[in-house]
């Protein structure tokens, strides 16, 4: 049986990577264009200006944020565009009634989005070795933060396809929650440099904890402990985790 489940997971992750690769040019390129930008506008104009963020060039000093940030947005789309396309094409009806556990479906379709995910932060990295050189604090930091942030946004973007009853659907959260969102978690500054009330509404954005995390696996430095950091991150995992399970496992929002 465990066998069969591998099987059926497996089936699941290798569609979901090759429905991405087999459109490279509009899944992977874009992210990395977008970051080359962010790099020279911001890095070389702006980060002139700005001068040294905590002892690092501006350019350092944005290059975890802009990392996590294409990231975040790739799980995210993959997710939750691909699982509302089955919904749209009727497809998931037979996953719901194959011999499947939910659990796997999940592990499938966020496994894909992870992937995309941590693919397109590569890449990022790589580009980003054009303008700045690779400072690395501490690996196991850097690992565990990007890898909890790709499995989490791709969890929302799951939660997002299932809820999601139109393509427009599928844009919304994207264009007004989590892009706003990702400009105000700290990718451009540090939320030290704000005064204490804003300090404060900083906090309530979950993306600042990643940044964060992330930002002290490259650079050392932190705007909120890591530790907290990485209990928000496990925690968010955790409950989107059990939202979808019990959604998918009700049929709610699938069945017609």
């Amino acid at each position: 049986m465990l066998q069969l489940y591998w099987i059926a997971g497996k089936s699941l992750v290798t569609k979901e990577v090759t429905r991405f690769m087999r459109i490279w040019v509009q899944t992977l390129v874009p992210p990395i264009i977008t970051t080359t930008l962010y790099f020279i506008i911001f890095g070389n104009f702006v980060g002139g200006r700005i001068g040294q963020m905590h002892g690092f060039t501006y350019m350092q000093f944005i290059v975890p944020g802009l990392i996590m940030q294409a990231v975040i947005s790739s799980a995210y789309a993959n997710v939750s565009s691909s699982f509302f396309g089955q919904k749209f094409r009727d497809n998931i009806q037979e996953l719901l009634v194959a011999p499947v556990p939910t659990h796997v479906i999940i592990l499938g379709f966020v496994a894909g989005g992870a992937l995309r995910g941590l693919m397109v932060g590569a890449l990022v990295t790589i580009v980003s070795l054009l303008f700045v050189p690779l400072v690395v604090h501490s690996w196991f930091i850097i690992v565990l933060t990007v890898l909890l942030t790709a499995v989490l946004f791709s969890l929302a973007g799951l939660l997002n396809g299932i809820f999601a009853q139109s393509f427009d659907d599928v844009s919304i959260v994207p264009t007004f929650v989590l892009q706003p969102l990702t400009y105000l978690g700290g990718v451009f500054y540090s939320i030290s440099m704000l005064p204490p009330i804003w300090q404060a509404i900083s906090k309530v954005n979950p993306i600042v904890y990643m940044i964060s995390g992330f930002r002290y696996g490259f650079l050392g430095i932190q705007d909120v402990k890591l530790w907290i950091s990485i209990s928000i991150l496990v925690l968010f995992v955790l409950v989107l985790y059990s939202i979808c399970y019990y959604l998918i496992s009700k049929g709610k929002g699938l069945r017609t």
